[in-house]
């Protein structure tokens, strides 16, 4: 059965990226920088734990 080593570092530099994408656009409307960046590290560890996981 292949297994796959799950690497953290990646995950979460991938996650970050895409979080920070719509982050961005949201900071561009009007929202507040510092909410704005508790959101994309909530979403950046949120999808690192589910690729870790399943």
């Amino acid at each position: 059965m292949y297994e796959s080593r799950k690497d953290w570092l990646t995950s979460s530099a991938i996650a970050a990226l895409g979080a920070g994408i719509v982050t961005t656009f949201a900071v561009s409307q009007g929202q507040n920088p510092l909410i704005a960046l508790g959101i994309t590290l909530v979403a950046a560890g949120l999808a690192v734990m589910f690729d870790h996981f399943v």
